[in-house]
């Protein structure tokens, strides 16, 4: 009879084959200090669209390369291989921004406990720290200058107390304690996306249409500027060529006496630019009599209908 581990490990790699047959996408996650309670807020929140799988690398490796043998089709192997640390996979058919979204809401503070790796530079500002002086001593051993301001210990310089990669000491993490710090912050983080055989880093997940766009024009400007430089015609430049040629055209046309009807008006203008500044002031008086005449006109309609309303 087969035992319960054996049963198990069977249920397992049965879970992983459907998984398998029902998504084509999926997000690489890596999950150091994630609490139960955490995964179970992030399970409940993206379901039913994502499912979460955690499990040993070996067993999920094995899992897949046994599914993609069954198949004759090794797609999924890509991401059999990125199974390296305290990693999971989250398979889903939502939209992955959202599904990141949703992951992001569920990143806690936590404390620097001893042993840990930091992630992040911390730095303990200069100031007051709220502590009596009767835990001087404690700032010295830490050769952390202090002095004594208003009956507290107050920090004279900033503290680099931990450089990303730094392991957590036992006077650093019960410096960062004291002050009550909680310098991390523990979550799912998105690794890579997996999506139909292929893997991406999780920064494409932050390509938006405007971004896009952006890029799209800047290469038009790009191939604009080497067409003109280069006499070469393309839809990017055309543009740009009918409008510098026709500022030559115009060019020559003042230049000679050849001349059309839009150089005309330029000609027109250079010669009696005066002209010009005073038609705008009458065309424009002339605008306001008009609308003038306009209203008092519908005045007098008013007015008409009015008497004939109580005639």
């Amino acid at each position: 009879m087969p035992s319960a581990a054996f049963l198990k490990k069977q249920g397992y790699a049965k879970r992983v084959a459907q998984l398998l047959d029902n998504y084509d996408t999926a997000l690489l996650v890596h999950a150091d200090n994630v609490g139960s309670r955490q995964f179970m807020d992030i399970r409940a929140s993206i379901r039913p669209e994502s499912i979460v799988l955690m499990g040993k690398n070996t067993l999920m490796r094995k899992c897949i390369t046994q599914y993609c043998e069954e198949k004759g089709d090794d797609t999924w192997m890509i991401l059999a291989n990125k199974l390296v640390g305290n990693v999971g996979i989250i398979f889903t058919k939502g939209d992955l921004l959202d599904v990141r979204t949703k992951i992001k809401q569920f990143v806690v503070p936590a404390p620097a406990r001893v042993g840990a790796i930091a992630p992040v530079e911390v730095i303990v500002p200069a100031g007051p720290t709220g502590m009596e002086p009767s835990q001087t001593s404690f700032f010295q051993t830490l050769n952390i200058a202090t002095k004594i301001n208003k009956g507290t210990i107050e920090i004279i310089n900033d503290i680099v107390a931990l450089k990303v990669g730094d392991r957590v000491s036992s006077s650093i993490a019960s410096l960062l304690s004291k002050m009550k710090y909680t310098p991390f912050t523990y979550g799912l983080e998105v690794l890579e996306v997996y999506d139909k055989g292929a893997m991406y880093p999780s920064s494409v997940l932050d390509i938006t249409n405007a971004s896009l766009e952006a890029k799209f024009m800047e290469g038009v400007k790009q191939v604009a500027s080497i067409s003109l430089a280069t006499n070469y015609p393309t839809l990017a430049s055309v543009p740009h060529s009918i409008i510098n040629a026709y500022k030559n055209v115009l060019a020559i046309s003042i230049g000679t006496e050849y001349t059309f009807e839009l150089a005309q008006k330029v000609k027109d203008y250079l010669a009696n630019p005066g002209a010009f500044a005073s038609a705008a002031p009458a065309a424009a008086a002339s605008g306001g009599a008009a609308k003038a005449a306009v209203v008092e006109e519908d005045d007098e309609e008013e007015e008409t209908a009015d008497f004939d309303l109580f005639d």
